[in-house]
């Protein structure tokens, strides 16, 4: 970095010592380099001019004319300034509520000004409070786009306005010359692109004078962010692979086999047999497999996951499956016992309520290579879980497990790691698999298996419950068991939503004991109870289960045809996704009832008609993004994509696609960017690995 890149940010003209350390504890700035990196959000355009008598509520304007009063008006409890502003077609009030004072004492009277402020409308009169204004001599005639930054309450309380902010702009660059901002990126693709210089980037995207200069400056910004993040997801994957010598599982033996030709009850889809052919020639490669494995709800991922454990046995290691919840591991356990009855394997389960004699067996028998398969929650990452020769570690639900978590597996081997699994049901966008998951190998299980209905999604509001109830006792009656989900236990006073007490309360007017049976699930309570109100519905003695959303991972319950979600509005389309998977596991037809209130906001309608028009998670998924952000998808805020400034992945997709297209011909080329061409990027993909430190490695 240059020296007046890293120059403190006091010394600059306009900023002194009481400036830089309001900007210092406000917004982390310290130098003229940090300085330059706070972007703007948006641009207010100064390129015309309103008259009074045109203006409108609620629009931001720009005036010509001048202060013909001023008047200073005393409150209760606090001052205000008032003066009125004339152009040739009219008046309108300016009002100020801070800095009082100061203003009062630099505003002049019957000057041409140039103000720009946002119209208000109070007890039937226009006004505009704290107007921007500026001697129309001084005015910048080709300044017509001013950037506008995010700010804080006391940047603005001490004065410190985007007019200010600005001037310490071109302040900086009065100081700094081309050959300080370093060019980042090689010529031949400044050319290809036709990108603009990184100079005249920092220069238009903060001082410029036309929207060309906007858009120009915002996609190569972009594009650099998002190739470095590239280069640096791709050269750390080609990195591992090239160091990390993984175990070489060459055999597909005895139980893959037996299993396959003999056990499977079902055909696998398509889509399954192409990702265990991933996995198998992931495993036999010697190199450490790091894979993740995306399926819907109900896709089949879980049999996927059993025939690459079956080759670790073939090749005389163990394997282990974690579950983020109790219930959900126990359901694996069963599962897989049934699955592989008569094939002769060892499999055991493992949780923190697994004690004393019986746990210490277990631990022996792990070690000792008598087990083949354990299946557990968090208790399989303790210390004193040793296996002999561990192969395969998969992870179910992997955003339920934190980063420092999952590198424990690592650990479980103490030569070479074990092969890595590790599987979501939360369908992921493409652009954020590239970026939050783009070191990892992916597979996508994108089809059902054959004879699976589609869950049919219907929307109700409270007009209709009668007619929901209805159909529920028409279900029931056909032997159908029922989810009913909230989103709070007990009743708020801030919020006017359906809560699960009052809702069970409800309930049992309708559905009368002993004719019906309702059991009752929340995250308040101890996970015994939880355990056995749980095991009340798998087991078919209970019909309905009043629960909120701790549902949402761990029930396989085919019997169970009909989803209600109570308040549905409040939820997220990922969650509502999820708890619809809850159903549609049997051969039944299964519905899912979205319940909300008459009026919704232009969001949650959104996300409601999603959920109604299609099944398909990776559609979802795309929606739920450009919704939300990518930041508020389950398990991405540990990822590094919140470390961008300026891109979004959300609806940058095609800038990410042709920046991952040049890391990866760049990185084909040269792996270790040692080319002269390459030594720009080199330079500074070690500067942004200095600044984050990168859990990447450990999937």
């Amino acid at each position: 970095m240059s020296r007046v890149l890293s120059q403190k940010i006091e010394f600059v003209k306009g900023v002194g010592e009481n400036r830089a350390k309001l900007l210092q504890e406000e917004l982390n700035i310290k130098t003229v380099d940090d300085y330059l990196n706070i972007f703007p959000f948006r641009y207010d355009d100064r390129s015309s001019f309103q008259l009074i008598k045109d203006i409108r509520n609620d629009e931001n304007v720009q005036l010509r004319g001048e202060i013909v009063s001023i008047d200073k008006i005393r409150g209760k409890k606090s001052n205000r300034l008032k003066a009125t502003f004339k152009d040739s077609t009219g008046f309108i009030e300016l009002t100020w509520f801070r800095g009082i004072k100061w203003i009062a004492d630099n505003l002049q009277m019957n000057v041409p000004y140039v103000l720009y402020g946002k119209v208000n409308q109070y007890a039937g009169k226009k006004s505009i409070p704290h107007p921007e204004l500026e001697h129309e001599q001084k005015f910048n005639q080709n300044a017509n786009f001013l950037s506008i930054y995010p700010s804080t309450e006391k940047l603005n309380q001490r004065g410190v306005s985007m007019k200010i902010r600005r001037s310490i702009l071109r302040n900086i660059f009065a100081l700094i010359s081309k050959g300080d901002i370093v060019e980042t990126l090689p010529e031949h693709l400044i050319k290809q692109l036709k990108l603009c210089t990184r100079y005249e980037s920092y220069y238009w995207i903060h001082l410029p004078n036309r929207q060309e200069e906007i858009l120009s400056a915002t996609n190569r910004m972009k594009f650099e962010e998002l190739l470095f993040l590239q280069l640096r997801i791709l050269q750390q994957k080609k990195q591992r692979d090239l160091q990390l010598i993984g175990l070489n599982f060459e055999i597909v033996g005895k139980y893959f086999n037996k299993f396959y030709n003999e056990k499977l009850a079902f055909e696998l889809t398509s889509a399954q047999k192409r990702v265990i052919k991933e996995i198998r020639r992931d495993m036999g490669r010697g190199i450490q497999m790091n894979r993740l494995l995306q399926g819907d709800v109900g896709s089949g991922k879980t049999i996927v996951s059993l025939m690459a454990m079956l080759i670790a046995i073939d090749n005389g290691y163990q394997a282990c499956l974690l579950a983020p919840t109790q219930i959900l591991a126990q359901q694996h356990y069963q599962s897989i016992v049934e699955s592989t009855k008569g094939l002769g394997i060892r499999i055991a389960y493992l949780s923190g309520s697994v004690k004393g004699k019986t746990r210490k067996e277990l631990l022996h028998y792990l070690q000792e290579g008598h087990i083949d398969i354990l299946i557990g929650t968090h208790a399989v990452l303790e210390d004193n879980v040793i296996f002999k020769k561990l192969g395969l570690a998969v992870a179910d639900e992997q955003h339920r497990f934190g980063v420092v978590q999952r590198s424990k597996l690592w650990t479980k081997n103490n030569d070479i790691p074990p092969h890595i699994l590790v599987m979501t049901a939360t369908p992921i966008p493409r652009t954020l698999a590239m970026t939050a998951y783009g070191d990892l190998d992916v597979s996508i299980i994108d089809e059902l298996p054959p004879g699976r209905k589609a869950v049919k999604t219907i929307h109700k509001n409270d007009a209709y419950r009668s007619f929901v109830t209805k159909f529920m006792k028409e279900e029931i009656r056909k032997g159908r068991q029922i989810y009913i989900v909230y989103p709070l236990i007990d009743e708020s006073e801030n919020l006017d939503l359906q809560n699960l007490q009052t809702g069970y309360e409800e309930l049992l007017q309708s559905f009368p004991k002993p004719e019906y049976q309702i059991t009752v699930v929340h995250g308040r309570m101890k996970p015994q109870d939880k355990d056995l109100e749980m095991q009340r519905f798998v087991s078919g003695k209970a019909q309905i289960m009043v629960a909120t959303t701790v549902i949402e991972v761990g029930v396989n319950v085919p019997n169970a045809s009909v989803m209600i979600i109570e308040n549905a509005e409040r939820f997220g389309l990922s969650q509502l996704h999820q708890l619809r998977g809850r159903v549609g596991r049997g051969a039944d037809q299964s519905y899912c009832i979205l319940m909300t209130k008459t009026r919704l906001s232009k969001y949650a309608q959104e996300r409601i008609n999603t959920m109604c028009q299609t099944n398909d998670g990776f559609k979802i998924a795309e929606v739920d993004m450009k919704l939300r952000g990518p930041g508020d998808i389950d398990g991405i805020q540990q990822s590094g994509v919140m470390d961008l400034k300026i891109a979004d992945i959300s609806h940058d997709s095609r800038i990410m696609e042709t920046a991952r297209h040049f890391a990866i011909n760049i990185l084909d080329k040269d792996p270790n960017l040692e080319q002269p061409t390459h030594l720009a990027l080199k330079n500074h993909l070690s500067r942004l690995r200095l600044k984050n430190k990168n859990w990447g490695r450990i999937s």
